[in-house]
């Protein structure tokens, strides 16, 4: 619920896991307005879902911005008709095969354009903080989710902003087990999250998303509620 006397941040929810965990952990300290985006994903419906319900139990505003022209380039598998790369469990720690599936669900500059658009937001609204859900885990393969990309992008923002906004990523040092381990110690609505590539009411159980959530719940042995059609 928002206090006029709190300071204000923008968060960029997915409705997945990380964005999850990283927004409910400065919930506490700021009201925040939460940013969904519609790109054209195949899960574009069940992360709004998901994102709404995190939105609702965290008590704060939402917002879904819907980006139709995103879809169009590059030919994502997570876009388009393409197949979703499969893998096992224990190829998840295969950095040769996990280059190759990520470029595969690759969408060009995602999170350039997202938070791009949460610093309008931050600006328009006098935010200091965007959030966002970005980890070690992912940083392996996704370089948008790295260290040297937060730094890089705050110094965009130093230059570029008229105000003092800062991308806040809570999660930049950790694995996905300490990223379920530190939700479950502040009591984020991690089973209200949303991670499949695929879209389906339930998660599929076996796209390389799932597969790390499951193997981080297991790995942290904290009871995973998630329902899966593949377990």
């Amino acid at each position: 619920m928002n206090n006029s006397n709190r300071k204000k941040a923008i968060s960029v929810l997915s409705g997945g896991l990380d964005s999850t965990v990283s927004t409910s952990l400065l919930a506490k300290d700021y009201d925040v307005h939460a940013i969904t985006f519609d790109y054209g994903q195949r899960s574009a419906r069940m992360e709004i879902k998901s994102s709404k319900a995190i939105c609702e139990k965290l008590g704060m505003e939402h917002t879904v911005i819907k980006l139709p022209w995103l879809a169009q380039l590059g030919g994502s598998a997570l876009t388009s008709e393409g197949e979703v790369p499969k893998l096992e469990a224990d190829q998840l720690d295969d950095k040769e095969l996990c280059d190759e599936t990520a470029r595969k669900v690759w969408v060009p500059g995602r999170n350039v354009v997202f938070t791009a658009i949460a610093l309008s937001f931050a600006e328009a609204e006098g935010a200091e903080k965007i959030i966002v859900g970005w980890d070690l885990e992912e940083a392996v393969t996704f370089p948008d989710n790295s260290k040297e990309f937060l730094d890089a992008f705050n110094h965009v923002l130093e230059i570029g902003s008229l105000d003092d906004v800062q991308i806040e990523a809570p999660l930049i040092s950790m694995d996905k087990e300490n990223i379920v381990k530190l939700g479950d110690k502040i009591g984020a609505p991690m089973q209200l999250s949303y991670s499949c590539y695929m879209g389906g009411e339930e998660h599929c159980g076996w796209c390389e998303s799932c597969l790390r959530r499951k193997r981080a719940f297991k790995s942290a042995d904290v009871e995973d509620k998630t329902r899966y059609q593949n377990k």
